[in-house]
C-alpha cells in the first residue's frame, strides 16, 4: 500500500453511541473516516489517493447490522452486505431490483465485504445500488451525537460525491417503502464486460400501471450520466397518463436527452452513454408492457 501502514490509526468502539462520540470529537483535529467493508477506502489508500490518516472502525457494531421487514417498508442496517442482499427471501421477492444490483457490486468476495452505507457514502455516480434506492424512494437514516434524522435519498447529494450529511453524522440505515402489489420493476447495468466492471449506464425504474395498461406512477433512476444519481423527471413526465407504445417510447427516449449529462471518460463517450441510456429505457418500456399483458 502506497499509505505507511504505521502512520495509520484505526478506532474501533464497541458501540454506536461511542462511534458517535468519537467521529465528534475527532472534528477537533482530524476527522474519522468511518470505515466498514472498506472495499472502496482500501483502493484509495492503496493508490495513495486518499489523505485521511485517522478511521473509525464501525464493521462490527451491532446497531449497524440486521435487515428488519415491516408491513410498509424494509429497513437495511447501514453494515448489511450485499451479500446478505442478494440472500434475504423478503427482499428476492418484493425488492428484486436491489438484489440484482447487489448481485452486480464487484466478485463474490467484494459482496461479502462491501456494505449499503458504503457503497452510498461513497458517491459515486456509477454505484450499483445507488439508481435502486432513488427509484424506490428510500430514506437515509443519519445519526449524530445531536440525534437522528431521515433523509430522502432525492436530497442526499448536493454534488459530486458532495452527500448533505454533517461532519460528524454517521449513515445508521436506509429505509425502502414497499413497492405497490403490481409495480413493475427494473434493472439493468451495462459495462465493458458482464461481472466485475464499473458501470457506463445504469437504470432502475418502477412502473406502475392501471387496468388498461396506462402508466399512473413512473421513477427513472440512473447511475454514470450525470455527476450525481439522477432520476429523468421530464422522461418520468413524457409516460406518466401513457400506455406504453412506440411512439410512447421514442417520446420518452427524446425527453431523456434533458435531463441526462453523460460526459467522455476513460470508460466510455459521451454518445455511447445517451445512445445506450435510450436504448435500456426502450428495453425496460418493451418489458412492463408485455408483463402487463399477461396479467
Amino acid at each position: 500500500m502506497r499509505a505507511a501502514l504505521s502512520t495509520l490509526e484505526v478506532v474501533r468502539p464497541s458501540g454506536l453511541d461511542r462511534a458517535l462520540a468519537a467521529l465528534h470529537d475527532s472534528l477537533a483535529s482530524e476527522r474519522l473516516t468511518p470505515l466498514a467493508g472498506g472495499t472502496d477506502l482500501f483502493v484509495y489508500l492503496n493508490a495513495g489517493t486518499h489523505s485521511g490518516t485517522r478511521f473509525l472502525d464501525v464493521s462490527a457494531l451491532r446497531e449497524l447490522r440486521g435487515i428488519r421487514v415491516t408491513k410498509a417498508s424494509v429497513k437495511i442496517g447501514g453494515g448489511v452486505t450485499f451479500r446478505e442482499i442478494r440472500e434475504h427471501a423478503d427482499l428476492n421477492k418484493r425488492l428484486p431490483s436491489l438484489v440484482a444490483a447487489a448481485a452486480e457490486v464487484g466478485a463474490w468476495q467484494i459482496q461479502n465485504r462491501a456494505t449499503l452505507a458504503g457503497n452510498v457514502a461513497n458517491a459515486s455516480p456509477a454505484g450499483d445500488s445507488l439508481p435502486v434506492l432513488l427509484a424506490h424512494d428510500a430514506i437515509v437514516h443519519a445519526r449524530s451525537v445531536r440525534g437522528a434524522r431521515g433523509i430522502p435519498f432525492a436530497e442526499l447529494y448536493r454534488g459530486y460525491r458532495d452527500l448533505a450529511l454533517e461532519a460528524d453524522e454517521l449513515i445508521v440505515g436506509l429505509e425502502i417503502p414497499w413497492p405497490a402489489p403490481r409495480a413493475f420493476s427494473f434493472f439493468r447495468k451495462v459495462g465493458t464486460r458482464r461481472a466485475q466492471s464499473i458501470s457506463k449506464v445504469v437504470l432502475s425504474g418502477v412502473l406502475e400501471q392501471d387496468t388498461r395498461g396506462v402508466v399512473t406512477h413512473a421513477r427513472l433512476a440512473w447511475g454514470s450520466v450525470a455527476p450525481v444519481t439522477l432520476r429523468s423527471r421530464t422522461a418520468e413526465a413524457a409516460l406518466i397518463g401513457q400506455k406504453p407504445s412506440a411512439a410512447v417510447t421514442e417520446s420518452a427516449r427524446r425527453a431523456l436527452l434533458d435531463d441526462i449529462a453523460p460526459i467522455d471518460d476513460i470508460r466510455s463517450e459521451r454518445e455511447y452513454r445517451v445512445a445506450v441510456a435510450g436504448n435500456v429505457l426502450e428495453q425496460m418500456l418493451r418489458a412492463a408492457d408485455a408483463r402487463f399483458a399477461k396479467d
